[in-house]
């Protein structure tokens, strides 16, 4: 365990150094080794990044679009990168907030198409047509309504309390780890981690209970 957390403060300050010297190319218009530098970090942290938007989006093809498009903001916006907190922790906010923000514009999309008529040669009656060996239309819509009211959820919570609740339950990371990755002491971790559990639940209950009577209780 010693031997994993002194790879994570080297990976960080790693980062930081790497930070730090794509911010001053970038001011000093040195824009081809700003570039350089920064492929270290997106090498570093594509695998991790691409299994956060795969975890909310659910789909391959727009979680590499989505961590594609993360990295892209990161790098316009590193200017305003605030060395003291770590660049893991500000990327991930970057791409949650992404990937959420994805999610938002695809329930729109679906509504969009399910209020469209059924009929001969209409849309959703190729899909029906086309779509025999995927699941049912009832469990899609399900998994769909899941997924959406999940994200809805995560992102209603405070910054702080979502960064621990993601690097703790779909990261894995331990309260000690989270502890070194944010900056926060390990008890404050643990307060704002029981904090989003619990007001997750609270939403999570509030959007079931509202949706056409179901009862039943989703947990994130």
């Amino acid at each position: 365990m010693a031997g994993a957390q002194a790879a994570g403060v080297h990976g960080r300050e790693a980062d930081g150094a790497a930070a730090s010297a794509v911010k001053a190319a970038q001011a000093e218009g040195r824009l081809a080794e700003a570039r350089e530098r920064y492929a270290e970090l997106v090498s570093r942290h594509q695998r991790r990044a691409s299994r956060i938007a795969f975890h909310y989006l659910r789909d391959a093809a727009d979680a590499d679009e989505a961590v594609q498009d993360a990295f892209v903001k990161a790098y316009s916006h590193l200017h305003s990168f605030r060395e003291e907190l770590p660049f893991e922790v500000w990327f991930t906010r970057i791409l949650i907030n992404g990937c959420l923000d994805r999610i938002k514009a695809r329930t729109r999309r679906e509504r969009w198409i399910t209020s469209m008529p059924d009929g001969p040669g209409g849309e959703r009656d190729f899909a029906e047509r086309t779509a025999g060996h995927e699941p049912s239309p009832e469990a899609q819509l399900l998994a769909r309504e899941r997924r959406r009211r999940v994200a809805e959820a995560l992102a209603r919570l405070p910054d702080r309390q979502r960064s621990v609740f993601m690097l703790s339950h779909y990261e894995g990371c331990t309260s000690r780890e989270v502890s070194a990755l944010t900056g926060l002491n390990e008890s404050t971790v643990r307060v704002h981690l029981f904090r989003a559990i619990r007001k997750l639940r609270t939403l999570l209950g509030e959007t079931t209970d509202e949706s056409a009577g179901d009862k039943r209780r989703v947990d994130p």
